[in-house]
């Protein structure tokens, strides 16, 4: 072979080989590159994205918080509800149910639909299992979700309602894919977390979230704002549909 021939091969080989590596890097690119590790706040998994650390999930332990007799003062959860418009045939999922707070309030209201109630821990789902029974309620279904998924069925729930949890998923990319997954055209995400720029509001700071972040988190997840509704008490209530 001549020693054009070889210089030849040579170069192709280096040409294919480089192109090989570059699929292979566009292959194994995951959502994983978008967030940063570094040491933070004590409440934190010192896992960052956008700026924000993500906080530690509450436990289950905590679940005697959520149902506080004082919480519909506290949160005005009457006026929530009202404002997610909520008809009868709806299909709704809230996402970080815990032990059902929302869901059992939502139940009536959605009578001809269902209530998907997704949580992570499966003592928060027992517990709801437990009082559906009781009330002998049948609208109200429950999803043992994960840290990358609510394990919705595509295109199959109208509006999705996410309570002080947002700021706890490990996963936040992936997890609102999977939410937009499920929406059906037109459907609507409540994102509701307590307001960051107050410094009044006796929270975690982790545990709070700006209306500014909130709104940038959501852009970059393929979401954008369709309104404001406002304070509720100590919180945000802002509503996202799909791009």
């Amino acid at each position: 072979m001549s020693v054009f021939l070889k210089k030849a091969n040579l170069i192709l080989f280096l040409v294919l080989a480089a192109l090989i590596a570059c699929d292979s890097k566009a292959q194994t690119s995951s959502p994983e590159t978008n967030y940063t590790f570094k040491k933070g706040d004590p409440n934190g998994i010192g896992k960052w994205y956008l700026g924000r650390e993500i906080a530690h999930v509450m436990g289950f332990q905590g679940m005697s918080w959520l149902e506080r007799p004082e919480r519909e003062q506290e949160e005005n959860t009457s006026t929530l509800l009202s404002n997610m418009e909520i008809k009868p045939e709806n299909i709704i999922a809230d996402i970080g149910a815990g032990s059902g707070y929302h869901v059992l309030k939502m139940s009536p209201l959605a009578s001809k639909g269902i209530i998907y109630a997704v949580d992570l821990q499966q003592e928060m789902l027992d517990a709801l299992r437990q009082k559906k029974e009781k009330q002998s309620i049948d609208n109200v279904e429950m999803i043992k979700g994960s840290e990358k998924s609510a394990n919705l069925a595509e295109n199959s729930v109208d509006k999705v309602l996410m309570v002080d949890v947002y700021h706890e998923f490990e996963y936040p990319i992936e997890m609102i894919a999977s939410i937009k997954k499920a929406l059906k055209p037109g459907g609507q995400i409540y994102l509701i977390e307590y307001r960051a720029e107050d410094d009044n509001v006796p929270i975690k700071k982790l545990h709070k979230m700006s209306e500014a972040q909130a709104i940038k988190e959501m852009n970059e997840e393929g979401m954008i704002l369709e309104k404001n509704i406002g304070k509720i008490t100590l919180k945000h209530f802002i509503v996202f549909v799909e791009q």
